[in-house]
This record gives C-alpha cells, structure tokens and sequence, in this order.
C-alpha cells in the first residue's frame, strides 16, 4: 500500500518525534502517573502552544490547523510509541469529535480551549450493564424547568480524574438499547458543586493511566448543556466510537514499532552459550513472525484512517476490521517481546514492560477482538 505523506505531513511527523524524544522521558511519565496528578500538565501545555497537535484536527477558525485522519494517524502513531499516557484520544479525537458535531457557541468555546491546552475531556458513555455497547444507555435526564436533571451510573470514565469537562450520554426518550433518544451533555466540573448530584471514585488502571465510575443522582445542569439536537446524538457517537478506534489503532502501532525494535536489539546484546540469543534460529522466526503481525497491523491502520470518512457502514467495516488485526497483533508481539526478554521483561525498570500493559489494554479498548470480528461479520452480510 503506497501511503506517502505531504511535506507538511512530513513535517509534522518529524516535528512531534523529536520533541517527543526529546521532552518525554519514561522515567518522568511514569513517576507522574504513580504521583498525586497522574500526568504532566506541562507537558499538556507543550502539546498544545509548542507542538499545535491539540487543535490539529479541528478547524482554523477554533484554534486549530484544519487536519484530518492522516494527521490524526501521524499524532497518535507517535504518542504510541513514546507511551504517552496524557489523554489525547479521550479529549480530542472523543471529546473534540462530538463537540464539533454538536456545534453551537458552548462547544465552540470547550473546542477553543482544547486547542489551548485549557481543557481537558471526558466522555462517559459506558453503563454497569451495558457491556461496552454505547447504544445501552439506562441514564436518564429530564426537563425541570430551564435545567435538565440526570441520574444514573457510569463505569470507566477514561481521564475523568483529570478532566475539566465531561460529555454524559443520557436517555430523554426511547427504551434501554433503543439508538434513538440518546443525549449528550456537557458537564462543566469547576462550576459543579460535589454535593449536588455527581460523585466520583477514581482508580489507575493497569497501563497507568486514569478512570474513574461515576454516580449521577439528581444532577442538575443547564438547559444549554444539551449539546446538538435532543435524542439525535447516536450517528455522532457511533462515529466518536469508531474515530477512537482508529486513533487506539494507531498508538498500537507506534507501540508495536518499539516493542519489535527493543526485542530485536536486545536480542542482539543478551548472550547466552557463548553468543547473542539473536544469533539462534527459532528465535529468530520468532522475532520474522512478529515483525509479520507488525506490518498486518500497519496496513490494517492504513485502511482504517482511509476510511474514517466514508459512508457509516464501510467506515465501520474498515475500523472493526483494523482494530481485530492490532488486537491480535497487540497479545502476540506484547507476550513474545516479554518472554525474549526473559524476567526482565516485567520489571518496572525495562520498558518493555510497561508497553506490554498499554497493547494490553489497548487490545479490549474500544471493542475487544471478539466483539469487532461479530461486528464485521454482521456489517458484511448487511446487519
């Protein structure tokens, strides 16, 4: 597949590795994540005044720099590999997605301040029952007057610990699975009292990153948080669904790109009986049968960045269809690269070990394998 990037595209690529390289150390990440914040808020900063890729998807006119997929895939491609754990994909291809859908002066001044590094998002979108399905939504809100009222549980809030606004999805009409009258509302956490209606629990989760299950009793927000038109929300979340996807796809590759890179290597400096590891033949097939998975998930990235903005079904084919190959590319380069390092290979010390934990996560984010397979196979005979 021949996929050449612009000059600009080129230059965008080189501009975020080398500051990635060269500004984001695992070492500094890591005691982050274990620290009383859970990221690097300068670092934050640096994405959006020194590096511009906060806005890079988003319009001109809000800050940004008119992007689209392919600068989506550059960014968090590079973001993989340097396991960055600073919520991009929760903010801006999640949160950003839908308020650009939404549109609207209350969106357009949460967009404008993503680009600026000013804010950050949450989307809560996944229920205690709904097993992962965004369509299951038992939440409610109702009218009360000029307010809307919400209650209800969400579970795994990705980046809620650290977010300044949270987008709710809520059901203001229909039947539990019913894909019409689903709401998105947008929850501004400085103005919201702790007492009055959202309490959070927040945790770290395996591959160091922040979440949090929240309790809506009773919320009330302004008439304005409804974002876009009451009940209609589902086409844009299905397609924030498949944006992330795409984007986790992404980071899985610049993932994989290190992974395979520090295995080869290392099998080149460990030795045993005399000589480097890398030197025996059956591990070197092993090390060939990655690099194979490697570039499956590469092409299968390709195809799905490709087709973010095709009509709804065949952009659904070509997500669901990446995102199975990255997550069966994900177990096996993640568990060989582990076991060829040997007991190092799950040690705090070795990075390998901490990439291990993101491709695992990254394997049932969004959809596991086994959810996009049927996925696939429902949208290919026409479901």
């Amino acid at each position: 597949m021949d996929f050449a990037f612009t000059e600009e595209q080129q230059l965008l690529r080189d501009t975020v590795a080398k500051f990635l390289a060269t500004r984001y150390t695992m070492e500094g990440s890591r005691a982050a994540a274990k620290s009383g914040s859970g990221w690097q808020p300068e670092i934050w900063r640096a994405f959006a005044g020194e590096l511009g890729i906060l806005g890079a998807t988003f319009p001109e006119a809000l800050g940004g720099l008119d992007g689209g997929p392919t600068e989506l895939m550059i960014i968090t491609e590079a973001l993989g590999h340097a396991l960055v754990i600073e919520p991009y994909v929760e903010t801006v291809v999640l949160g950003g997605g839908l308020l650009l859908r939404a549109g609207g002066p209350r969106a357009e001044a949460v967009l404008q301040q993503i680009a600026a590094g000013q804010a950050v998002v949450a989307l809560a979108a996944e229920e205690p029952t709904s097993g992962g399905a965004w369509h299951d939504v038992a939440t409610t809100a109702r009218r009360d007057g000029e307010h809307w009222v919400l209650d209800g549980e969400k579970i795994m809030v990705s980046a809620a610990p650290l977010a300044t606004h949270l987008l709710v999805t809520a059901r203001t009409a229909g039947s539990r699975r019913d894909t019409a009258g689903i709401s998105v509302f947008a929850v501004e956490i400085a103005s919201t009292d702790p007492s009055c209606g959202l309490t959070m629990h927040a945790v770290r989760t395996i591959d160091d990153r922040r979440a949090a299950d929240l309790t809506l009793t009773d919320l009330r927000l302004p008439a304005e948080a409804l974002l876009g038109a009451e009940g209609q929300a589902w086409a844009s979340l299905e397609r924030a669904y498949d944006e992330a996807a795409a984007a986790v796809v992404s980071e899985a590759v610049g993932c994989l790109r290190r992974v395979l890179a520090d295995t080869v290597d290392y099998a080149k400096q460990r030795h045993q009986f005399g000589q480097p590891i890398g030197r025996f033949q059956a591990l070197q097939h092993r090390m060939v049968d990655m690099y194979m998975e490697v570039e499956q998930a590469v092409a299968a990235q390709y195809l799905a960045i490709l087709k973010l903005d095709a009509e709804p079904g065949e952009r659904a084919r070509a997500v669901s269809a990446a995102k199975a190959t990255a997550a069966r590319a994900a177990r096996f380069v993640g568990q060989n690269a582990v076991q060829l390092h040997g007991a190092m290979g799950m040690t705090e010390e070795l990075a390998v070990g901490h990439y291990f934990k993101r491709l695992t996560a990254i394997e049932s984010e969004f959809g596991s394998r086994d959810r996009h397979l049927n996925r696939y196979a429902a949208l290919a005979d026409g479901g």
